[in-house]
């Protein structure tokens, strides 16, 4: 790349990461630009929604926020001047585009810059052949970090790099009208949907979904929370502990008297600043989380400790008893042995009480944000692990998914799923790629698997490919059962023959020791002729997961790109009432822009090295 391109290609970067700090990603519909209000208007910004009403009132977070530490991600650009930068960006990055000849099988690159920020490298799933390996098994995931961390990564004007988003997250970060549960013993209602899939010529698309049953804020049982919180010195920039203080008393106001709050802080060393006060005590929770400072080293472990033995003093019989640990993951003192954190969280949740981790902040001077282990903890504690890049999200996970967050009402879901090869050549698990199983584990009760709170949506998605495809990756073997042979085998069973696939699935009922058996066949007369016949949540989720594929540079993705991905999830909107929807498609888009960047760079070249 000459010296003329490389300026002009530095200009093009510097207009792009402007025009998206200004916007903050703006969203244009009424609904999503509500979501960029600062925290003191953040009620009024709520009105139009009939569950907002009800909420506890906010303003008092607003005041926590001191004048030297500015909100994180909240923007004041006039749209005029967004307009124009976008304008401008977009034009200059054609002219390098055209001007570069690069293929898109040069894209080896990120434009994420080099920090020490931990993420576990995804080893994508691949393709099956029925005939060999007809059966799946996964634990379901209810965590959302991936999205967010992306989310933010994205306004930054980063791509993450390859195999570091985990997929499924990103499609779970979104709730789906699926059906409520009818059968009050079955926690959670079950469906299924086929059609085209939009990654591949001649395939299809099979969604599993599942909704629990919901529970209203103001009928959850008590809550035991002990609130584990990082005031280390790489927790001082706005959008860590400033950022964290915000978050943790929108959720003070969501609580009752019959709840119950401790504060245990860890630094260089660890404290208890608030020990079991009542739920409604909003003065002495915000006093106390007004008073704490970033400072010190960090030593997680010891508070870790500390916030199980205040929540095993403050145990409630029946209730909700959690530890939520509140972190930019940088457990550098102490315990350096992860896998013992991991053990020790595992053995507690078997006790009753659960954690759940919110992450905070990414790449910050020389913090080291440690996604992996907030993941992992959260997954061995019966948790959720979330993490907040702005105080729009803190809401979501704090108060208007308060329920699912606090209430567990199933535990070790697992799905496995068998596939008729009579009927399907191969198939590809989209997504969970650390959630996967033995399938000996399905019906192992000692083997653990994932949560679902109340209310909570689950999503996962299978691409198949039927034995008449003309797009299949693997050819029929010589010299065993072909296909024509099962066909005939099928005739012995004619209630299975045009059976897609038998979902089963396994969980345990709160409390109890024994899993309990669903099971459903998925039969072709399901199958859909065209993708536009599939509802809205089909084809939105459809988009979600092919976005992490192209952000993951997926190797079975081949005919979709994001121009296609936007188009599909802009007509896959449906009521979108907080918006996520409308602000997911303002992100595709963003990360088009970004994507052509990598394009523009050289093979061997980094944005950030240059």
């Amino acid at each position: 790349m000459n010296n003329t391109h490389k300026q002009l290609t530095r200009s093009a970067l510097a207009i792009v990461i402007s025009a998206i700090i200004v916007s903050g990603c703006a969203q244009e519909s009424k609904d999503s630009a509500k979501q960029s209000q600062p925290a003191s208007k953040i009620q009024s910004a709520s009105k139009t929604d009939s569950s907002a009403q009800a909420r506890p009132e906010l303003s008092e977070v607003a005041g926590l926020v001191m004048a030297s530490e500015p909100q994180a991600d909240v923007y004041q650009g006039s749209k005029e001047l967004h307009r124009s930068a976008k304008v401008m960006a977009s034009s200059m990055v054609q002219r390098i585009v055209s001007s570069q000849h690069v293929s898109v099988s040069d894209r080896n690159l990120s434009l994420a810059p080099t920090t020490n920020d931990k993420f576990e490298s995804v080893v994508q799933n691949g393709n099956m052949v029925a005939g060999e390996t007809p059966v799946s098994t996964f634990s379901i995931d209810v965590d959302t970090g991936s999205y967010s961390t992306t989310r933010r990564l994205i306004n930054q004007g980063q791509l993450p790099t390859k195999n570091t988003v985990r997929v499924e997250e990103l499609v779970n970060y979104f709730s789906y009208d699926y059906p409520v549960p009818t059968n009050s013993e079955q926690p959670f209602s079950v469906n299924t949907e086929l059609a085209p899939s939009p990654y591949n010529a001649d395939t299809q698309l099979l969604r599993i979904g599942l909704k629990g049953f919901d529970v209203a804020p103001d009928k959850l049982s008590a809550s035991n929370l002990v609130l584990l919180l990082d005031v280390s010195g790489s927790m001082s920039s706005a959008d860590k502990l400033p950022l964290l203080k915000q978050a943790m008393l929108m959720l003070s106001q969501q609580l009752s008297a019959q709840d119950k709050v401790s504060i245990v802080v860890y630094a260089g060393a660890s404290g208890v600043v608030l020990d079991g006060v009542a739920g409604n005590d909003f003065s002495a929770i915000k006093t106390a989380l007004s008073q704490l400072n970033a400072q010190g080293g960090t030593n997680g472990s010891q508070g870790i400790q500390l916030a199980y033995q205040l929540a095993q003093k403050h145990f409630i019989e029946n209730g909700s008893n959690r530890v939520i640990l509140a972190t930019d993951g940088d457990f550098n003192l102490g315990i350096t042995d992860h896998q013992q954190l991991v053990d020790f969280v595992a053995s507690q949740s078997k006790k009753g009480i659960g954690l759940s981790t919110l992450g905070f902040g990414l790449g910050s001077g020389s913090a080291s944000y440690n996604d992996h282990l907030l993941e992992q903890l959260s997954n061995k504690a019966n948790g959720q692990y979330a993490f907040i890049d702005t105080l729009n999200e803190a809401r979501k996970v704090l108060v208007d998914q308060l329920s699912a967050t606090l209430l567990t009402i199933a535990h070790d879901v697992k799905v496995q799923i068998e596939f008729n090869p009579a009927v399907v050549s191969e198939y590809r698990l989209i997504g969970y790629e650390n959630r996967l199983l033995n399938r000996s584990d399905f019906n192992n009760d000692a083997v653990d698997a994932g949560e679902i709170g109340a209310g909570h949506t689950v999503t996962a998605l299978y691409e198949i490919r039927y034995n008449d495809s003309h797009n299949r990756l693997v050819d029929p073997l010589r010299y065993t059962a072909t296909e024509s042979t099962q066909i005939d085998d099928a005739k012995v069973h004619p209630h299975t023959a045009n059976e897609v696939a038998y979902l089963k699935l396994r969980y345990k009922a709160i409390g109890e020791q024994d899993s309990q058996l669903i099971t459903y066949p998925i039969n072709r007369e399901q199958q859909l002729t065209h993708l536009h016949q599939a509802s809205d949540d089909f084809r939105f989720a459809a988009a979600v997961a092919g976005f992490g594929q192209l952000l993951n540079q997926n190797n079975y993705v081949h005919d979709t790109d994001y121009a296609k991905l936007i188009t599909l999830a802009e007509s896959a909107m449906g009521q979108d009432r907080f918006g996520y929807r409308h602000e997911f498609v303002q992100m595709l888009k963003t990360a088009s822009v970004l994507d052509k960047q990598v394009l523009m760079t050289e093979p061997e070249t980094r944005w950030v090295n240059q």
